[in-house]
């Protein structure tokens, strides 16, 4: 216990900011009384009780949703239109084939309908708890002498500081818990190592919640990449559906060029070469976007049409002319090298050779006019891909 007290009362800001919620509700509790205090402590309690069940029956209830809405989506035959589409029509479309698509985001999407209905049958319960709770209450409540009423006030105050105490240690244990999650899940984010400096925080959580949670949170890390790729993948994929209708002089251009071309491989080369040297890099684009955190979002288009643009500008712009060409394409985002021994975000193209026992091979016409990016041997090398 003394070490206990001894890391809460270190001048830290978890060690701090948990003695706050602590005394905060001492003190609501001594105002409240013992009765106003019990009701709060058994609320709190029944709140955290919904919270987990809810939890727990969301995830079981994902785990038998997910597949029957992918076999249900797939059997809609949802196919994007070759045309134009209005911004709503291009969010259902990113959605529904989003959903049928990609395993994490569909389950994410079922757990989070499921908890927000389980959450809502269970509160329906919570009036009649709370009637039973103060008849319960008011039952212990028997004596009315002055006498007894003069004591009962202070008693009351006590017990009420007792239970504001014991509600305060519950919310403090909810504050470390929230901090526990966010460092197992974001290990280089923000404030993380002020976190961890805290002597309080390593104390909890090595006591209290490594041993329960520990193992789960400790794939936090790979958690967190998953649904950052799989965001990446509905961003492609929002791509995709808005790339879908190729205007008449991009598809035209496509099979111009491509018109000589014998092979799948011969095609995604002389595209590569139309796009490589005739698409220059938008430098002030990308320092409006460095310096100024303003971003243009850009067409194919607008694109073709300007001669202008940045790397996931190129990549869309050559993800349209294959497909114009009958070549299965796809924009992959991840970092590239820089020059000087760092990597920075990039986009590129990878693009499948049916008549090649259906090879993916990478190309970066992005990066054309610094050399052949068609396939080169160590692509991967300068190239980290992430969707």
């Amino acid at each position: 216990m003394n070490t206990w007290v001894h890391a809460l009362l270190r001048p830290e800001p978890v060690a701090i900011t948990v003695l706050l919620v602590i005394i905060s509700s001492l003190i609501q509790g001594m105002r409240r009384g013992a009765s106003g205090s019990a009701k709060h402590l058994f609320f709190f309690i029944w709140q955290a009780v919904t919270v987990v069940l809810s939890l727990l029956l969301a995830g079981r209830a994902a785990e038998w949703l997910s597949p029957l809405l992918r076999d249900w989506l797939i059997k809609q035959n949802v196919q994007v239109p070759q045309q134009e589409l209005s911004t709503l029509k291009q969010a259902w479309y990113t959605i529904v084939t989003s959903l049928r698509d990609f395993e994490l985001l569909r389950f994410g999407v079922t757990f989070l309908l499921a908890y927000a209905v389980f959450r809502f049958l269970l509160s329906w319960l919570e009036p009649l708890c709370s009637m039973f709770f103060e008849s319960f209450l008011r039952s212990r409540d028997t004596r009315t002498d002055e006498g007894y009423s003069r004591f009962s006030g202070a008693a009351s105050r006590a017990t009420g500081a007792l239970i504001g105490a014991l509600l305060g240690a519950g919310r403090a244990f909810v504050v470390i818990a929230v901090l526990f999650v966010y460092v197992s899940m974001l290990p280089s984010g923000p404030l993380t190592d002020s976190i961890r400096a805290s002597a309080f925080y390593n104390k909890s959580s090595a006591e209290l919640l490594t041993p329960v949670a520990g193992d789960v949170l400790a794939r936090g890390p790979v958690f967190t990449e998953a649904v950052e790729e799989e965001f990446r993948r509905v961003l492609q994929r929002k791509y995709e559906v808005i790339d879908s209708a190729v205007p008449a002089n991009i598809e035209q251009a496509a099979l111009t060029v491509t018109k000589n071309a014998g092979s799948d491989e011969k095609k995604a080369r002389a595209l590569y070469d139309w796009v490589g040297t005739r698409i220059a890099y938008d430098w002030d684009k990308a320092r409006n976007y460095e310096q100024h955190g303003i971003w243009k979002e850009q067409t194919p288009t607008e694109t073709f049409n300007t001669h202008k643009g940045v790397c996931i500008d190129v990549a869309r712009l050559y993800a349209v002319m294959a497909r114009s060409a009958g070549l299965e394409v796809r924009v992959v985002t991840g970092l590239g090298a820089t020059g000087n021994g760092g990597y920075g975000p990039h986009a590129w193209n990878e693009v499948r050779l049916a008549d090649q026992n259906g090879a993916w091979i990478p190309l970066d016409a992005t990066w054309a006019s610094s050399g052949d990016w068609f396939n080169p041997s160590g692509f991967s090398s300068t190239h980290l891909r992430e969707a």
